[in-house]
């Protein structure tokens, strides 16, 4: 019944090549859709995932690493005296405006961090060092930055919130969900900058684990001892961040509501062409019941056609997404392919296919040999 398919496919090549540009359409765009929301929310957590520590604690309510609230810092010395901390770190996320070399100005997101250890800082530097920020008003510009803050040099002098800061490195592979240029310094060079954190606050602590003491365990702990703060394992604060892009934002619903329009728009069209396959053939189908097939017979030339379709349409879908991932590169926006992103949507193409089939299917079903050949 397979070869039977594929004689009905290479038949009518124009139909058949109709059919195949529905699946590939449905597919890379369901690639593009999936791989670009997985981008973002990787942006979204990106300095969370690349910081060493195991606990992050924020200030109470807070919904995601970008919008954090500032706190106390001398929270920091109840931290470091719990049982079962390693060591703790402060981190400063805020928010402020660079000049422009042209005139103008843009909004910048500023990271503080501890240049002695390097945690919450920049993780893989194009120029310089993370440490290098240290002692003076100096910043680490990542160069994904260039393309909303123009070119700049190391040695370069920007003004953020009417401060020089001087460019002594700059990093990859950090962008931020809010597309905004991040921008690294020294703690207290973001705290001395001014803006909403104020001089004795800070807006994350990072803590790591002894060995011996579960994540959970020293969490609980410090829920005794700490007020007014959130307390989360790096995961879950990872998950949290993204989880408040997905859905409180709309970012998530937007996503799927596009994978589910190109399904449904592979799925008509794969089925409208299968159906007028299946029409125009009726009479063979026919003469196929009238010598002895079976109505499952008759089902697995359709569904064999359906998986011929869906698999053919697959690959050349797929091979169009690899090969746009130069495009994504170049236009700087993020793309996230996986393994199981690539099986989920084999999957997915197989049911749009095959569920398509189904209509083709109700038609076969009814069919009377007798009848059809009489008219």
């Amino acid at each position: 019944m397979f070869s039977v398919a594929l004689k009905i496919i290479f038949y009518d090549k124009v139909r058949s090549l109709i059919t195949l540009a529905g699946v590939v359409f449905a597919v890379a765009l369901i690639f593009a859709q999936i791989g670009i929301y997985l981008g973002l929310m990787e942006t979204s957590s990106t300095i969370i995932d690349h910081t060493n520590g195991d606990i992050w604690i924020t200030s109470k309510n807070s919904k995601n690493f970008d919008f954090s609230q500032p706190f106390p810092e001398r929270k920091i010395n109840q931290v470091l005296a719990a049982e079962g901390i390693k060591d703790a770190e402060k981190l400063i996320v805020t928010w402020g405006v660079i000049k422009q070399k042209e005139g103008g100005t843009e909004q910048v997101e500023i990271v503080g961090y501890n240049p002695d250890t390097g945690i919450g800082g920049p993780w893989k530097m194009k120029t310089g060092h993370f440490r290098d920020v240290k002692n003076g008003n100096y910043a680490i510009v990542d160069e994904s930055s260039m393309r909303r803050l123009g070119r700049f040099e190391t040695g370069d002098y920007r003004e953020i919130l009417n401060k020089r800061l001087k460019i002594v490195g700059t990093s990859e592979e950090v962008k931020s969900f809010t597309t905004a240029p991040i921008i690294f310094t020294s703690y207290k060079t973001a705290q001395n900058l001014g803006g909403y954190v104020g001089a004795d606050n800070t807006v994350f602590i990072i803590a790591s684990v002894e060995d011996g003491y579960s994540d959970k365990e020293v969490i609980n702990r410090l829920r005794r001892s700490l007020s007014n703060v959130d307390i989360y394992t790096k995961d879950e604060f990872s998950r949290k961040t993204r989880l408040y892009w997905t859905i409180e934002t709309g970012v998530g619903l937007s996503f799927l509501i596009t994978i589910l329009i190109s399904f449904l728009i592979g799925m008509l069209i794969v089925g409208q062409t299968i159906y007028n396959s299946t029409i125009e053939y009726l009479k063979e189908f026919g003469t196929l019941k009238a010598i002895g097939a079976t109505n499952l017979n008759i089902y697995q030339i359709i569904f064999s056609e359906a998986l011929i379709n869906a698999s053919i349409g697959y690959i050349i879908g797929l091979i169009f997404t690899l090969l746009s991932i130069k495009i994504y590169d170049a236009s700087e926006m993020v793309f996230t392919i996986k393994l199981w992103v690539a099986l989920l949507v084999f999957f997915l193409s197989l049911i749009m296919c095959l569920s398509a089939a189904f209509f083709s299917v109700r038609k076969v079903r009814k069919i009377d040999p007798a009848l059809l050949f009489r008219g």
